[in-house]
């Protein structure tokens, strides 16, 4: 009998329209949610899926409407998919979990796949000793700030979402390379994570927008990487190996 597996991808930035075509970016995404249809037990989505994502109480956001209708078709076979909220989509409330059969997840997880432990997480704010850039998350998360925003009209609260997101991402549009173990902020909250009891043999994070592996003390940490331009980059559990995929 065939192994199902595990996929993992994040940061899509399902949307973006800053030197590509969110079209096309859509195609590439949905195209892929089939080919991992064939032999897939649970599709994990760790965050930025969308470049900008708010849920108001009676307002669906315009466009994803094929890869929307690909994940309810996943649901709907038996696939477990599982989204985490990242930077630029933190505010999603029951709309994929409803519509979509999706189940949510708004901090890390650690939870068991295939026999194995994992500890799941987008990666915003983890192991960051910047004091500005946690300041920053905590304003986004805060119930208040939240509530006050969704008073603005949609089309004026999109749009203002909107260039926000494109900015934010154009910012960070080329990511830096690989920094060093030490200032890699990932690695030192894997081995902090690690160091206070946690059990897990991968850990895997999306955010950081540069694919990576790095094995120490007998376990992997992936960072998945993003798919701007034309790459696909994603990690793959077939119960024996957790293995990083670029496709360029």
């Amino acid at each position: 009998m065939e192994t199902r597996k595990a996929y993992f991808a994040s940061d899509f930035h399902l949307g973006l329209a800053a030197g590509t075509d969110p079209r096309e970016c859509e195609q590439r995404v949905t195209a892929w949610l089939d080919r991992v249809s064939k032999d897939a037990e649970s599709v994990w989505l760790l965050g930025d899926v969308f470049d900008f994502w708010w849920e108001y109480k009676k307002v669906i956001p315009k466009g994803f409407t094929r890869f929307l209708g690909r994940l309810a078709s996943l649901t709907d076979s038996g696939i477990k998919v599982h989204v985490f909220t990242g930077n630029h989509d933190m505010w999603m409330k029951g709309y994929l979990a409803e519509e979509c059969g999706v189940t949510v997840h708004y901090e890390p997880l650690v939870t068991t796949i295939g026999g194995e432990l994992f500890y799941l997480a987008h990666g915003e704010g983890l192991g960051s000793r910047r004091i500005r850039e946690r300041l920053l998350f905590s304003l986004f998360r805060n119930r208040i700030a939240s509530i006050l925003f969704s008073a603005i009209h949609p089309r004026w609260g999109v749009a203002i979402g909107h260039a926000w997101s494109k900015n934010s991402r154009l910012a960070r549009h080329i990511s830096p390379p690989f920094m060093g173990e030490e200032k890699e902020e990932l690695i030192r909250h894997t081995r902090s994570v690690a160091a206070a009891g946690c059990r897990a043999k991968y850990y895997i994070y999306g955010h950081r927008h540069l694919p990576l592996t790095f094995d120490e003390d007998g376990r992997r940490m992936i960072i998945l990487g993003d798919w701007s331009g034309c790459r696909e980059s994603y990690a793959v559990y077939d119960g024996k190996e957790l293995t990083l995929v670029t496709v360029q």
